[in-house]
């Protein structure tokens, strides 16, 4: 059965942001890194929602598609977490929101009226950008895509996180008490998986993710964090692919401050079968209050 409910792909934003920190520390491998993992979104015509480029080098503000994969070592799998993020240098504040995988919607590419998880398996990352782009009306000009191991390890690399949690469960042979608690790598995963304990189920399970998320963005600007640099580096070329240049990285830098105030949200929708399928159907008027929320964060 495979490992799913995975919240990597928003870690590996925070990543992103983090990354430059290291740079004084090993150049070198964060340079094969980078050139490791780089791939560029090939799409089949011109954004329309973004016809000039965002620069970070300028500061301007920018989103980020954050992709977590069900598969371990497979490159096109169904995506489990998708997740955009937008960052604003000049207000230094990020804005998240999480698209519940089983949201009905056109895939752009494919012709068909699918679940959004669906879009990676289909066509890779690419679909998957001009998908999100076309249900939230805005442009995606940053993906990172992970997969589960790579969330496992690099939990593990920073030797575990600590989160709060909101009330006592148990899943996947792991107890999860109320208050303050240690995670490694496969209790973390444990932890953002479950969902049908949860009395806010979805809305519940995207909260944890997002407490392993800012958690994780702790522990790896930490100075014990630096002295596993290499094996951070291990694990993202192993899992991870993005488009973003190494010397994006570095002007992500400047960005860097923005982790601190960083607002959470859910597409919401209602729950509903067709042919014996689960979907989750989002309302034009539910979509378009999340779209102008990012459009206002991202200046357009």
């Amino acid at each position: 059965m495979k490992k799913t409910y995975l919240i990597v792909g928003a870690i590996m934003a925070t990543l992103a942001l983090c990354i430059a920190v290291f740079l004084f520390y090993s150049y070198g491998a964060l340079t094969k890194t980078t050139d490791d993992i780089y791939r560029p979104i090939e799409r089949t015509h011109p954004s329309v929602h973004r016809p000039e480029p965002a620069l970070v080098e300028e500061h301007d503000p920018i989103s980020f598609l954050l992709l977590g994969l069900d598969a371990e070592d497979e490159t096109l799998g169904r995506t489990d977490t998708l997740i955009v993020a937008t960052v604003n240098q000049t207000t230094s504040s990020i804005q998240m929101l999480s698209i519940p995988r089983d949201t009905r919607t056109e895939i752009i590419g494919h012709n068909t009226i699918d679940k959004i998880n669906h879009a990676h398996a289909f066509g890779g990352a690419d679909m998957t950008v001009e998908t999100v782009e076309s249900l939230l009306d805005i442009p995606i000009d940053y993906v990172v895509t992970i997969n589960m191991q790579g969330f496992t390890d690099l939990i593990d690399a920073v030797d575990g996180i600590t989160v709060t949690n909101s009330f006592s469960f148990e899943y996947g042979g792991f107890e999860f008490l109320e208050g303050p608690t240690e995670l490694s790598g496969d209790e973390a995963l444990a932890y953002v998986r479950m969902r049908y304990e949860d009395p806010l189920g979805d809305s519940g399970r995207n909260i944890r993710q997002r407490q392993v998320i800012e958690s994780f963005l702790k522990e790896i600007v930490q100075f014990p964090s630096i002295s596993k640099i290499n094996e951070i580096f291990t694990t993202v070329r192993d899992n991870v692919e993005t488009n973003l240049t190494l010397s994006e990285m570095i002007d992500l830098f400047a960005y860097e401050p923005s982790r601190h105030h960083i607002e959470q949200h859910t597409l919401q929708g209602t729950g509903t079968y067709k042919d014996g399928i689960y979907y989750l159907l989002v309302s034009d008027e539910e979509l378009e209050r999340q779209s102008n929320k990012l459009k206002k964060h991202l200046e357009l």
